[in-house]
């Protein structure tokens, strides 16, 4: 296995975790954009969004919902931003699909 965020959600590698269950994981950025920044990726591998099937629909709701539950739990009632980046053109680096959540700091359109 060489995808980072598997061997992160199979305990291989450590992270500062916020959340697991038997879907998700999610943990604090290594290198954070905001006061509030943290991944939540599925457990399964999906390479990019555009690899998600059918039957992955109820999984990537989890991840929204997960996202949203910790984002609230993380102080940022006040807004948060939910990104999925997909490719290199979209800004992806890690070839497994996952989601950064930011709070805590004004967001600006378009981010950069």
């Amino acid at each position: 296995m060489d995808c980072l965020f598997c061997k992160i959600a199979a305990g291989e590698i450590p992270a500062r975790k916020l959340y697991e269950d038997d879907q998700v994981v999610a943990f604090h950025d290594i290198a954070p954009q905001a006061p509030v920044h943290f991944l939540v990726i599925p457990k399964k591998h999906v390479r990019t969004v555009n690899d998600l099937v059918e039957e992955d629909k109820a999984l990537a709701g989890h991840i929204v919902f997960t996202a949203q539950r910790l984002a609230k739990e993380q102080g940022c009632e006040a807004g948060f931003r939910m990104v999925m980046n997909c490719n290199e053109q979209g800004g992806q680096t890690v070839y497994h699909i996952h989601m950064h959540v930011l709070g805590q700091r004004q967001m600006h359109w378009p981010p950069g």
